[in-house]
């Protein structure tokens, strides 16, 4: 699964952008992750990217690591040419019912919103405080890191 979230960033400087759609000025934080919501390949880039954009370089980069990986789940902003020429993963596109009204889980999707709200229980990511990319992607997989160490006591 793939799926991407916006995130606001102190006055520490670095990289950031407007994300129109959710109103928030900051970066971007995209995740990859297996279907029991462990972290795969994480990636961090201006909000100013659109969903479509970032995916491409997330799903390249994924393939040294994950070469075996053949299939995605995204939801409807991922749809299109630019995703699906990326990389050999297919992504599948999983929209909401028809007939929804209000929130509702949608099947592999929560997976991934799954994770992401268990990063952002480590207080050092609620928000984005790093100046660098480098370092909000290694803060990323720290807290990623934690998790699977939390899953692994239990």
């Amino acid at each position: 699964m793939i799926d991407s979230q916006s995130v606001k960033t102190t006055e520490s400087g670095g990289v950031r952008g407007y994300d129109a759609g959710k109103k928030i000025k900051g970066r971007k934080r995209h995740a990859m992750v297996d279907t029991d919501g462990r972290a795969l390949k994480l990636q961090a880039h201006s909000a100013d990217i659109q969903d479509r954009d970032g995916a491409g370089s997330l799903l390249r980069a994924s393939r040294s690591s994950w070469p075996f990986v053949a299939l995605g789940y995204a939801d409807g902003g991922y749809a299109g040419a630019r995703v699906a020429e990326a990389s050999p993963i297919r992504i599948e596109v999983v929209r909401k019912a028809d007939n929804q009204v209000g929130f509702a889980v949608i099947a592999r999707r929560w997976v991934v919103e799954r994770f992401f709200a268990w990063i952002n229980r480590n207080r050092r990511l609620a928000k984005d405080f790093e100046a660098t990319i480098e370092s909000v992607e290694a803060f990323l997989y720290a807290a990623s890191t934690v998790i699977l160490l939390r899953r692994l006591a239990r």
